[in-house]
């Protein structure tokens, strides 16, 4: 692969890696609620379901959920409903201190939320079939440059991980009091309404 197009791909993939969407205000979250290092092994969950949608992008099986209408809309409703369901349960979540909430989450448990937002959003296999493809070039080995681009993605997003986590773990000085936790988990809970809503009514 040419080193121009490295180089050119980096920028522009880190920045939808940053791009605040759900994933990342759920590390942001986590880093708050139960520290940096399991705000970082929680994000590892969504890793793998990137890791999983780049497989299927490169072995053409996304053209599929691409053309199919009533695929695509099953796969955007599933991952609308669960945003809507972490908006409810976070705006109903108790004003506690953080290190309060500390207990009610297990590791696994918080890789698996991650997992389950980053599946359940048809967008991200959009970004591997119509993103990733422009800096292919169909007159090398296409799957050796589809995998070198997709893991350049995960290394980016985890360092997007790392950086909303850190951010997270500033928050938590800020939100130890109960009264700044409710508020912040309502903006949150707010902005996970607007993703969903705006995920369920998108047009393929």
């Amino acid at each position: 692969m040419e080193i121009w197009k490295l180089l050119l791909f980096i920028p522009a993939c880190f920045a939808l890696n940053m791009t605040p969407g759900p994933n990342n205000l759920l590390s942001m979250n986590n880093s708050r609620c139960y520290g940096f290092k399991s705000a970082f092994i929680a994000g590892l969950g969504r890793i793998i379901a990137f890791s999983g949608m780049i497989a299927l992008a490169a072995s053409g099986l996304a053209v599929v959920l691409y053309t199919s209408e009533a695929l695509f809309f099953l796969i955007k409703l599933a991952g609308a409903i669960y945003l809507l369901w972490i908006a409810f349960n976070l705006w109903r979540s108790e004003s506690s201190p953080v290190a309060d909430i500390k207990r009610n989450k297990s590791l696994p448990g918080l890789a698996r939320q991650e997992f389950a937002l980053a599946a359940g959003n048809p967008k991200a296999i959009l970004i591997f079939t119509a993103f990733l493809p422009q800096f292919v070039d169909v007159k090398a080995n296409v799957n050796a440059q589809f995998f070198m681009l997709g893991g350049t993605f995960l290394l980016l997003e985890m360092l997007a991980i790392s950086i909303y986590a850190f951010f997270g773990l500033y928050l938590r000085h800020w939100f130890s009091k109960p009264k700044m936790a409710k508020r912040f988990n309502k903006a949150c809970s707010l902005f996970l309404v607007f993703s969903g809503a705006n995920l369920l009514f998108s047009r393929q």
